[in-house]
C-alpha cells in the first residue's frame, strides 16, 4: 500500500515538466507583451520629442525673422503712427518721408503756443509739399473738460475738421492757466470754423464711444511714459514742450536729410 507503479513514476517527471514549461511560456508571453507596450510608448515619445524639437526650430526661425524685421525698422516715429490713409486726426500724405506724431491736450497752453506759433509754418512749408505727415494723439491731463474738448476735436475729425476745430479752440486759449470749455464752447468753435452738419456735432459729444477712445488714448499715452505735452516724435528724434519754429524746422530738415528727402 502507498507504492508507486513504475509507470507513474515514469509519467510524474513528465507531468511536472510540462507544467513547468506551461509557467515559463506564459512568463515569456507576459514579457514580451510588457517589452511590446514599452516599445510603443517608446515610440510614441519619440514623436512627440521630435514635433517638439521641430515646433521649437520653427519658433525660434521666425523670432529671429521677426527680430531681423523689428531691427530693419529704424524710424521711431513708425511704431506709433496710426498709417491710415483715411485719418480724420492726421493732415499730410501718407507717403510722406517724414513723420511727426504729436500728443496734446487742448486744455494745455504750452500746446496753445505751439499751435499757434509753429504748427502754421510746419502745415505750409512740410505738410502742404509732401514732406511730413502728423498725426494728432490724445492726452487728456486736465479732468473732464479735456476729455470733451478731445471729444468735440474727434467729433468736427469725423466731418473732415479736425485741424481747424483745434487751431480755433487753441486761438481762443489764454495766455497762461488751463481754459475754461464748457459745452457751449465746444459747440461755439464747431459753429465757428463752419462744420457741415451741426445736428452730428452736437450728438457726437455724447456718443460713449468717443469718450471710451480719448480715454484709451490717454492711458495708452501715459503707459508710454507720456507724462508732459505737447509732446513729439519727428522721424527718429524726440522733442517736447512749445518749441521755437527753427527748432522744428531744423529738425524736420535733418529728418528729411537722413531719409535722403
Amino acid at each position: 500500500m502507498g507504492s508507486t507503479t513504475n509507470a507513474e513514476k515514469n509519467n510524474q517527471p513528465k507531468s511536472k515538466g510540462a507544467q513547468q514549461l506551461r509557467a515559463e511560456n506564459a512568463s515569456l508571453h507576459a514579457r514580451l507583451r510588457r517589452a511590446h507596450i514599452f516599445n510603443v510608448i517608446a515610440a510614441v515619445v519619440s514623436l512627440v520629442l521630435v514635433v517638439v524639437v521641430v515646433a521649437q526650430q520653427q519658433s525660434s526661425g521666425s523670432a529671429d525673422t521677426s527680430a531681423s524685421a523689428s531691427t530693419a525698422t529704424t524710424v521711431l516715429a513708425d511704431q506709433y503712427a496710426r498709417a491710415d490713409a483715411d485719418d480724420p486726426r492726421a493732415v499730410g500724405s501718407i507717403d510722406a518721408p517724414v513723420t511727426i506724431i504729436e500728443w496734446t491736450d487742448l486744455r494745455c497752453p504750452y500746446c496753445a503756443s505751439y499751435t499757434n506759433e509753429t504748427l502754421p509754418t510746419i502745415i505750409s512749408d512740410y505738410v502742404n509739399t509732401g514732406k511730413v505727415r502728423i498725426e494728432f494723439h490724445d492726452v487728456a491731463m486736465f479732468g473732464d473738460q479735456s476729455v470733451a474738448a478731445a471729444v468735440a476735436a474727434r467729433a468736427a475729425g469725423e466731418q473732415g475738421m479736425y485741424v481747424e476745430y483745434v487751431e480755433a479752440l487753441f486761438a481762443a486759449a489764454p495766455e497762461t492757466g488751463h481754459p475754461d470749455l464748457p459745452r457751449e464752447k465746444l459747440v461755439g468753435f464747431a459753429e465757428q470754423i463752419g462744420v457741415p452738419d451741426m445736428a452730428t456735432f452736437t450728438a457726437a459729444l455724447d456718443r460713449t464711444d468717443l469718450t471710451d477712445a480719448v480715454n484709451s488714448e490717454t492711458s495708452e499715452s501715459q503707459g508710454y511714459g507720456i507724462t508732459g505735452v505737447p509732446f513729439f516724435i519727428v522721424g527718429d528724434t524726440t522733442l517736447s514742450g512749445a518749441q521755437s519754429v527753427t527748432t522744428f524746422t531744423n529738425t524736420i530738415d535733418a529728418q528729411l536729410a537722413n531719409v535722403g528727402a
